[in-house]
């Protein structure tokens, strides 16, 4: 899809990102939201989400406010079951216009994973291969994304801004940053929105099922991602143009 040369934004990235930073610091999640799927500073936006155990209250804030706003869902072929069908339940219950599902090319996953093995001895490779890859490719033709991170989900994510830097290609739009873990709670029961069914089940941050496992009480929100390895991102996130690399405080 060609890009709309007549919203291409003008200046560095690292500028942009500060003139938003300043622009909307004392705003809420809403009109942060609101403002920038329209702000020439940002440029054209998708929201990416993996339809996870948060991710309907940002898909609900798009639905009102820009329901044809693209939304790109990573499908690794290895997601839940309950989460490919939470997936489309939410696509149908929100009426999104847009929702696209994007997958590594087959060739590809056959030549790096021929065994489908590959996330037990390099889950690096394997989130390169089925989920950064494919992501990066959706996202050529737009100059930012929106996502679901929020500053209380990790250490590695108590620093998260609204607007982030992704080194010099395009901005990460975080809405929620700010946001709680009750401020969450009480948008999805004031809004009758359905959870994910495995959120019951004890999974709080929900990834692909190789990797994810229940969470107890008083752990991480995310020390069921990859649990028991250095490993906090699948590699979509960055700072300052460089992947979260920090190992989780319950591996410590």
């Amino acid at each position: 899809m060609p890009r709309d040369m007549g919203r291409f934004p003008e200046g560095s990235v690292a500028d942009r990102v500060a003139a938003l930073n300043a622009r909307y610091k004392h705003h809420a999640a809403t009109t942060v939201l609101e403002h920038a799927l329209k702000d020439a500073d940002l440029g054209r936006v998708a929201l990416v989400s993996s339809f996870g155990a948060e991710s309907v209250v940002l898909l609900h804030l798009v639905s009102v406010i820009a329901p044809e706003t693209p939304v790109l869902f990573v499908d690794t072929r290895m997601l839940f079951a309950e989460t490919l069908d939470y997936q489309r339940e939410l696509a149908e219950k929100l009426h999104l216009c847009d929702v696209r599902t994007i997958r590594a090319a087959q060739p590809r996953v056959a030549f790096e994973d021929p065994d489908g093995t590959l996330h037990q001895f390099n889950t690096d490779a394997c989130c390169a291969v089925r989920k950064v890859e494919p992501l990066e490719r959706a996202l050529a033709t737009f100059d930012g994304w929106i996502t679901g991170r929020k500053r209380y989900q990790a250490s590695t994510r108590q620093a998260v801004e609204f607007f982030e830097a992704e080194g010099d290609t395009r901005i990460k739009v975080n809405p929620l940053a700010h946001w709680g873990r009750e401020d969450l709670e009480e948008y999805m029961v004031e809004n009758r929105l359905p959870r994910h069914p495995l959120v019951a089940k004890g999974y709080p941050s929900i990834g692909c099922a190789p990797c994810t496992s229940p969470v107890k009480p008083g752990e991480d929100p995310r020390a069921g991602r990859w649990r028991g390895q250095d490993k906090t991102e699948c590699g979509i996130h960055f700072i300052d143009g460089k992947p979260v690399r920090t190992p989780k405080e319950s591996a410590a």
